[in-house]
């Protein structure tokens, strides 16, 4: 696919509010470079908790988050912002280090509309922003500026 597929989704759409959600410091500055690096205006959070009180000043676009974090988990936190008049429909992307079924439907009932497996790649970002952001533009590029795409990024019922 051209190189110039890859900036689609910053030139062609207002600047996206992603909501990244990781108890992992490291991994929160990993994905807000990947995603800054689209043209995203990423805030951030820590766990569940976090998100849930940055969610209404933000009224993000979409929202990447773990799901092993202390306290409120990112399938609880997924499930009480699928539940909110609000926000019910704003995407939310699961992030985890486990591929085992049962985490996979867990994300599913609590209404993640992605999951994604860590270690993930920037086309993994990419291809779920593409999917889920009707803003964001109608083509999904298979690779992200030489990087190789990942097989990690997924639908949750697929």
């Amino acid at each position: 696919m051209e190189a110039r597929s890859n900036k689609r989704t910053t030139e062609n759409a207002p600047q996206l509010k992603v909501l990244l959600v990781d108890d992992s410091r490291s991994i929160r500055q990993s994905a807000k470079g990947m995603l800054e690096s689209m043209g995203c205006q990423i805030t951030l959070a820590e766990d569940g908790f976090d998100a849930l009180c940055r969610i209404a000043a933000l009224r993000p676009d979409i929202i990447f988050m773990d799901v092993m974090m202390p306290g409120l988990d990112g399938f609880q936190a997924c499930a009480l912002i699928r539940a909110s008049p609000q926000f019910g429909e704003t995407p939310v992307v699961l992030i985890s280090g486990s591929d085992g079924l049962l985490d996979r439907a867990r994300a599913e009932l609590a209404g993640a509309r992605r999951y994604i497996l860590k270690p993930f790649l920037k086309a993994d970002l990419l291809e779920a922003i593409a999917a889920l952001v009707p803003t964001a533009g109608e083509e999904t590029p298979s690779a992200v500026a030489g990087e190789e795409v990942g097989d990690a990024a997924h639908p949750v019922a697929g």
